[in-house]
């Protein structure tokens, strides 16, 4: 069973150069790389001469929490679909990395075919994010017009989310609004799944649309149309990653470092996030030779 493994990055091109060498030819793997960043010719012409790689796009320009990192996977999606082989996708992002083998990899998609792994609740959920998650949906956030990363900006946008708030504004919801559901951003889908929230997507642009100005519309959006289908019944709430939401190592989730090994090593999880550089080189190394094997040198 062809697999297809849809990445978004913007940085750490090394890095994402080591996850596709992890794969074999029993993948195809589809990139979309932030429009911002500008990569290295050497790296981008190594990337695309992969004989497993399908696409390196720069579609779109990527704030984090605006509407066009759910574009981009979007994007991706229908890509990888146009390859009637590919039957299992996989999203992840740039930061992560493998912590099955393949010898293990394989085997349990195989049996899972027919099942989706996506972690979701409920919305509005209790104690989740600012009033329950509604602040992101029921003031504009203007994450794709302004930079999160940049300090200034950030403050702007929580400048103007404030300013709704003093003001008595709130966005509405329209009453043919689907029931909300959110979680993590990163899954694993079957081809009747995706190709469902993709045909949804183009038939009902009412969704989407509303979606703009939503903070990180991308932890809603599979949710929300997945849950409300027949394919519902096919989920796992599990979207087999690993990861810490535990802020550390100056990020949240946390940034992964070698005292992560022996959860990881323990974990159901086929993905770990977030790997960066260089307070993970040292847990990278190991996941490769004690969990991987280093397999792909074989």
């Amino acid at each position: 069973m062809r697999q297809a493994i849809l990445i978004t990055a913007y940085k750490n091109f090394d890095h994402l150069k080591e996850i596709i060498d992890f794969f074999d030819h029993n993948f195809r793997v589809y990139i979309h790389i932030d429009k911002k960043v500008k990569v290295p010719k050497k790296q981008l012409l190594d990337l695309k001469s992969n004989p497993i790689v399908s696409l390196v796009s720069q579609r779109y320009k990527v704030n984090w929490g605006g509407l066009n990192h759910l574009r981009a996977i979007l994007h991706l999606s229908q890509e990888a679909l146009n390859n009637p082989t590919n039957l299992y996708f996989h999203l992840i992002s740039g930061h992560d990395f493998p912590i099955k083998s393949l010898e293990d990899f394989v085997p349990f998609l195989n049996q899972n075919k027919d099942s989706d792994f996506l972690d979701y609740f409920s919305v509005p959920k209790k104690g989740w994010a600012d009033n329950n998650g509604m602040d992101r949906l029921e003031y504009f956030n203007l994450y794709d017009y302004l930079n999160a990363k940049n300090l200034e900006q950030n403050g702007w946008i929580r400048r103007i989310v404030r300013f709704q708030k003093w003001i008595g504004y709130k966005r509405k919801l329209s009453s043919n609004m689907p029931k909300l559901y959110a979680g993590s951003t990163w899954w694993s889908l079957s081809r009747p799944s995706l190709n469902h929230v993709v045909n949804y997507t183009k038939q009902n642009k009412i969704l989407l649309n509303r979606f703009k100005h939503t903070l990180c519309a991308e932890e809603f959006f599979f949710q929300t149309v997945l849950l409300n289908s027949p394919f519902s019944k096919r989920i796992k709430n599990d979207n087999l990653r690993h990861i810490d939401w535990v802020a550390r190592n100056g990020n949240n989730p946390a940034v992964l470092d070698l005292s992560d090994l022996a959860d990881l090593k323990k974990s159901n999880a086929y993905f770990a996030r977030k790997f960066d550089y260089p307070t993970s080189t040292a847990l990278l190394e190991m996941v490769k030779k004690d969990i991987l094997g280093d397999e792909r040198d074989k």
